[in-house]
């Protein structure tokens, strides 16, 4: 099918709900097409990039939201444009996201290496990395900036190996 349609694929805001225990929503939007004929919009996404296990209808709007995503995971998104006659143009410029929500963490290669904290941010938002020893009484031991781009950030505990036990919590702000 040949398209006036090019699509300028623009995540703008990604994150409507980051709950530890809660899936995540992303809202995404795109240019709408300038072809006179053009009925709608498709969204794709998948966790494998170029390969998009589910389609989103997205009416003939220029934005979409998707629920029920994965904390930790990686989602792949590309959109297409339908014209009055159903056909449907090619895939839109891939965009990533990477769903806040989750910590994870790794012990050291050695014994007494400190603990390794792993965690994706949300543009627009700061994270605290808090810890405690009993789950009633948590102290800040890292706090970040506010985010610029999706991304995983790390942080090593080094005073972990001083407590025989250690528990670990992330703040979204």
């Amino acid at each position: 099918m040949k398209t006036k349609f090019q699509v300028l694929f623009i995540l703008f805001a990604m994150l409507a709900s980051c709950n530890l225990a809660a899936a995540a929503t992303a809202i995404l939007g795109w240019n709408a097409s300038s072809s006179s004929d053009t009925a709608g919009y498709n969204v794709y996404y998948g966790t494998t990039s170029g390969n998009y296990t589910t389609k989103f209808n997205a009416g003939n709007v220029t934005s979409a939201t998707i629920s029920n995503l994965t904390a930790g995971v990686t989602y792949y998104f590309s959109a297409t444009t339908v014209d009055t006659n159903g056909n449907e143009s090619a895939f839109s410029n891939e965009a990533s996201f990477i769903v806040p929500g989750i910590l994870t963490l790794s012990n050291g290669v050695n014994p007494g290496d400190p603990m390794l904290i792993q965690f994706p941010v949300a543009p627009g938002h700061w994270y605290e990395v808090q810890a405690s020893t009993d789950l009633q009484n948590w102290i800040t031991i890292s706090q970040t900036d506010v985010a610029t781009s999706n991304t995983w950030l790390q942080f090593t505990d080094p005073n972990a190996g001083a407590f025989s036990s250690r528990f670990y919590r992330l703040v979204l702000h």
